[in-house]
């Protein structure tokens, strides 16, 4: 197992950060650091969208059924989006056909966008089967990919990747590693520094770890105080992570590129752009003036948030009874005590 070592040595002088990219074996099969943060990523994002579905007027169970079909396809999504676009590019010379494609994801190669758009597409369907309505649900999803991003990103800092440029050293918070060093554009970076510096690069994973954890909180809140349509949230989200992502991409190395652009960058534009104009036509159309009543206050949701209400505590109470009548049943079954 190769240890990689990483280093921030502007903030941690001296500090030396082993980071393998195996965390343990079972059985011989090595499980991967980035598998269990992806894995944390998504468990926690749906964990929340659980607690607060109520606010938009949604059972959990829906949303965790919703939820179950679109983290399927999102990562189905995830690999398909990076698979296609690798094969684009014209300057990678090996290319993936459908067998590499499933057997090579352990060795990386997911994007995020694609995982966006498979997830979407998945819990369309999903929604429509279950007969959920996708608007209020979409506000959760916002919210749950937002914790899905922050976290997750943390698996390319063990894998030592999604960095950016190299710096002359004076970046306060550039990063290195010894993958990172080894990089081309690194290594030519170094060149051309000499001795006056290290190469230090921007740590893109962590800038949109950062981005995304603020905008959680920020339209948390907003949720709770503003929100005024149905599916409010969600294009907040997209406006959001557009913007962020948009920048942030500007300064990666290992961008996909189709036609000399950036994949990720332009769709990150197009989304916030649309997601603004989308917005502003919300804000504009559906508003109590014009009739408009948002999900979570119509009769349809309050029904059955109070019939799922109904069903999770009898079933709590079934629980009690059972556990009383077992506790009562080996009460009775118990030898008494004849010295007393």
């Amino acid at each position: 197992m190769v240890v990689k070592m990483i280093e921030f040595p502007n903030l941690f002088s001296g500090i030396t950060i082993s980071a393998g990219r195996v965390a343990f074996n079972i059985l011989g099969v090595d499980i991967y650091w980035y598998g269990i943060i992806i894995t944390a990523a998504v468990v926690l994002g749906i964990m929340y969208a659980i607690k607060f579905a109520a606010r938009a007027g949604i059972i959990s169970d829906d949303v965790f059924e919703t939820a179950f079909w679109g983290v399927i396809s999102g990562f189905i999504g995830a690999r398909a989006y990076y698979v296609f676009f690798w094969n684009a590019n014209p300057d990678n010379l090996t290319k993936y056909n459908f067998v590499s494609a499933v057997t090579g994801i352990r060795d990386g190669g997911l994007a995020i966008y694609g995982g966006l758009i498979g997830a979407l597409i998945g819990g369309v369907i999903a929604a429509r089967f279950k007969k959920v309505r996708f608007a209020p649900l979409s506000d959760l999803i916002g919210l749950g990919f937002l914790i899905g991003h922050s976290v997750g990103r943390w698996g390319n800092f063990f894998n030592q990747e999604a960095f950016g440029a190299a710096t002359a050293g004076n970046l306060p918070w550039g990063m290195t590693g010894n993958i990172i060093e080894r990089t081309p554009e690194v290594i030519a970076a170094q060149a051309q520094f000499g001795n006056s510096g290290f190469a230090l690069v921007h740590p893109c994973f962590l800038y949109e770890s950062l981005w995304c954890l603020l905008g959680l909180v920020i339209l948390h809140f907003y949720m709770k105080k503003f929100r005024t349509f149905d599916g409010e949230i969600f294009l907040l989200y997209l406006m959001w992570y557009g913007t962020g992502r948009a920048f942030i991409e500007s300064l990666r190395l290992d961008s996909l590129t189709a036609g000399g652009l950036r994949v990720s960058q332009v769709l990150a534009i197009l989304s916030a752009v649309l997601a603004l104009g989308l917005f502003i036509r919300g804000k504009i159309k559906y508003t109590p003036e014009k009739g408009y009543t948002m999900y979570k206050n119509t009769c349809e949701s309050k029904r059955l948030i109070e019939g799922y209400g109904y069903k999770v505590k009898l079933e709590n109470e079934k629980e009690k009874a059972k556990n009383s009548l077992e506790k009562t049943k080996r009460e009775l079954t118990e030898p008494f005590d004849t010295d007393n």
